[in-house]
């Protein structure tokens, strides 16, 4: 898959407002099938978002999640690494955090970004990020072998569309507590990021497949993802037992 070849917009085809009623039925769904998920305590789902700054990674939690029982799901957000966490290996900080039998985890980034921010900001060498691709294949291997189920998804927004809702972050007050100083310099590394991530997607792509969902607008944002999560899981052999 080629991201710059990638759309960020839903095809005229589609129309606002059935796709969201079709959302929300997907939700329904995915509520259905967590009950399965959860009582069952077989499988474990992993779910896995990635995306530039303000491409929409709680939005689709709260939208995709919200009527999924508590009891079953849990979201973990992973910023800069602590200096207990650097004093370890870049993946101690992430396995902890990874569902159990009948789970679903949401990861709101993650080890991924143990490739990408030492990447664009040149904080190792290449040789340790090649072999962190190689840790992250395995470790997810692990996970697949273990009856986990990975989703992957980058929220693919556009330059001209983060610069918006970056601007809109400064000027909503409903959407001040966002705002990051930090967020408008990491923008400047557009074009590096993309590289990174184009690389994270050819390296990464063997266990768990990446999912690149247009995300300038939140309905067909949300849509492509709950659909996608529910296709999946359908594929698990979930039952009452």
């Amino acid at each position: 898959m080629q991201l710059s070849k990638t759309a960020t917009t839903a095809p005229k085809s589609f129309d606002k407002e059935k796709t969201k009623i079709e959302t929300l039925k997907l939700v329904e769904e995915i509520s259905s099938l967590q009950k399965i998920l959860y009582a069952q305590g077989k499988y474990k789902v992993l779910i896995i978002l990635q995306g530039m700054d303000a491409s929409g990674k709680d939005g689709t939690v709260s939208t995709v999640f919200k009527g999924v029982n508590p009891l079953g799901c849990r979201v973990q957000a992973f910023k800069a690494p602590t200096s207990e966490e650097l004093a370890h290996d870049f993946l101690w900080r992430i396995h902890p955090h990874v569902p159990g039998k009948g789970w679903i985890h949401i990861f709101n980034r993650s080890h991924y970004e143990d490739i990408l921010v030492p990447s664009v900001n040149k904080l190792a060498p290449k040789e340790e990020i090649k072999k962190r691709f190689t840790h992250i294949n395995n470790f997810e291997k692990l996970l697949v072998d273990n009856n986990t189920l990975i989703l992957k998804f980058f929220l693919h927004i556009s330059k001209e569309e983060q610069a918006g809702r970056l601007e809109e972050r400064k000027t909503n007050p409903k959407k001040f507590w966002k705002h990051n100083d930090q967020d408008a310099v990491v923008a400047k590394s557009w074009d590096k990021y993309m590289e990174v991530y184009q690389q994270v997607f050819e390296e990464c792509d063997k266990f768990a497949e990446w999912h690149i969902i247009p995300a300038d607008q939140n309905w067909y944002r949300d849509y492509l993802v709950a659909k996608t999560i529910v296709k999946e899981m359908k594929k698990l052999d979930l039952k009452y037992e």
